[in-house]
């Protein structure tokens, strides 16, 4: 594949740069190996430069003040990145290993058209909200809530899904009247960048609102959670390192948002229809190469049906199988990297010495000599103590859990540290919204349900994360509450 795009600079205080020490890495396709580009190496002195470019342009200019100007400006980074759909659909598949027909949905229409509905709600946003007359201590006083951005935020994005979590990030933020420092995975750091460029060279956002960063260290990333500058931290990502950007944020004690990891179950009641409930999972885990936090990866069906489950599962996959990622056909493509692909065959060797057996898939596929593949793999014959059904593996991998009606299927479901999402399906209706209303998850879907959507809410509980992104909630999550008292 032949990109006819720019390489990729970073973007900080309104132009393009290199590496202030001229650094550089290699951007690999995960579906042949190949070098595709190269990305500037970021230093502290770039990230630095960013936050202080941030940093006056928000505190310097009207930006968080003027609202329909914002409105303009996001208007027309919409369109642009409509303009550019052909370009960046194509990137994003080159670089991420995203399937062709997933840039028509999550990978990237989808989210551009995401950033259109939070453009429009912080047009009609009340910023100011009259709470009337009161008479505290006896004195009567007028109050009003005002709601104002953060501030500087840090926006730092994984490499699964780059385009979504980037403007999931950025849209909002900058709706609200933040400034952004962006820093996006080093695995998928282009279509950042090409991001970046845009908003220069086809917006009327002004130099030092939006910053792109493409450090390779996390050292040199972690001065965005620790610099007094940021206000706010936004992270999407593996829980370990949640926990680690919680703990860094915590000295200058900035505002966190997180959106870690999952195990969500889909759990099939006994009066469900099976082969419908099963063959779903088995396709969600399969969609890019099961790299997806949300995806349910533990399958719960009744103990009487464990085998036919089992059986429907990997006739599905093995039909699934992997496949080129430019292939319209394609549902799941590479993992993102030889670290990535390494990692879940140690979690495949594992599921073997813990006594499971693979009813499909269980390695790399055979036709495949360049890139980074894991065929579509079910997992039988374990329980949820097993670490296969405990630990996000990232990957292709589905593992089939038997359970003993419908509080055994809730147990299992709420036995994890995870809470981001799941599903449950079955013949009634009522049933399975008291199953779901039981389960500890921020996000469920009943019989095939779609919770995707700019106006939904998306987060999760307990080890999954803090706040919620999209929606109003996610919105909201970029701004400060504000009473003001006058005398009335």
């Amino acid at each position: 594949m032949s990109l006819d795009l720019p390489q990729p600079l970073q973007c900080v205080d309104g132009a393009l740069r290199r590496a202030s020490d001229e650094r550089s890495y290699p951007i690999t396709n995960p579906a042949t190996g190949a070098e595709i580009g190269t990305a500037p190496d970021a230093t502290a002195t770039d990230v630095d430069a960013a936050i202080g470019a941030a940093r006056r342009a928000f505190d310097n200019t009207d930006w968080s003040s003027a609202h329909q100007f914002r409105v303009h400006c996001l208007r027309q980074l919409h369109r642009a990145l409509v303009e550019r759909g052909a370009d960046m659909r194509e990137l994003t598949t080159a670089e991420a290993g995203a399937p062709a027909f997933l840039t028509s949905g999550p990978q990237y229409d989808a989210p551009v058209e995401a950033l259109s509905w939070t453009t429009e709600l912080a047009a009609e946003y009340a910023w100011w909200t009259d709470l009337g007359t009161a008479e505290p201590m006896g004195i009567p006083t007028s109050r009003a809530v005002h709601r104002e951005a953060v501030g500087v935020v840090a926006a730092i994005t994984p490499w699964n899904f780059p385009n979504q979590i980037n403007l999931a990030k950025i849209g909002p933020a900058l709706a609200a009247g933040n400034t952004v420092v962006l820093k996006p995975a080093p695995d998928t750091p282009w279509v950042a960048a090409e991001l970046g460029r845009i908003v220069l060279e086809e917006t009327d956002i002004p130099p030092g609102v939006v910053n792109v960063v493409t450090p390779r260290d996390n050292d040199v990333a972690s001065q965005l959670i620790s610099d007094p500058r940021i206000d706010l931290v936004s992270f999407t990502g593996s829980t370990a390192t949640g926990r680690a950007v919680m703990a860094g944020a915590s000295t200058t004690l900035k505002k966190v948002f997180l959106e870690l990891g999952g195990k969500s179950a889909a759990l099939v009641l006994d009066d469900a229809d099976l082969p419908s409930a099963v063959g779903a999972a088995a396709f969600g885990v399969s969609v890019h190469a099961g790299q997806g936090c949300a995806l349910t990866t533990r399958l719960v069906v009744p103990r009487a049906r464990y085998d036919e489950a089992v059986q429907v599962a990997a006739s599905t996959m093995a039909k699934i199988g992997a496949g080129d990622p430019l292939d319209p056909g394609t549902v799941c493509g590479p993992v993102i990297s030889a670290v990535q692909r390494d990692r879940v065959l140690g979690y495949l060797q594992l599921a073997a010495e813990e006594g499971g057996r693979f009813a499909t898939g269980g390695g790399v596929p055979a036709d495949k000599d360049r890139g980074f593949w894991i065929e579509p793999t079910v997992i039988a014959g374990l329980d949820n103590a097993s670490r296969v059904a405990r630990e996000e593996i990232f990957g292709p991998v589905l593992v089939v859990l038997p359970h003993d009606g419908d509080d055994d299927a809730v147990r299992i479901a709420n036995d994890s540290p995870y809470g981001l999402s799941g599903s449950v399906d079955s013949g009634s209706v009522e049933r399975a919204r008291s199953v779901a209303a039981r389960v500890r998850s921020g996000t469920l879907a009943i019989n095939g349900g779609v919770w995707f959507n700019p106006d939904a809410p998306f987060g999760g509980y307990k080890q999954s994360g803090i706040g919620r992104e999209m929606g109003v909630a996610g919105f909201e999550e970029y701004l400060e509450t504000k009473l003001i008292a006058e005398p009335a």
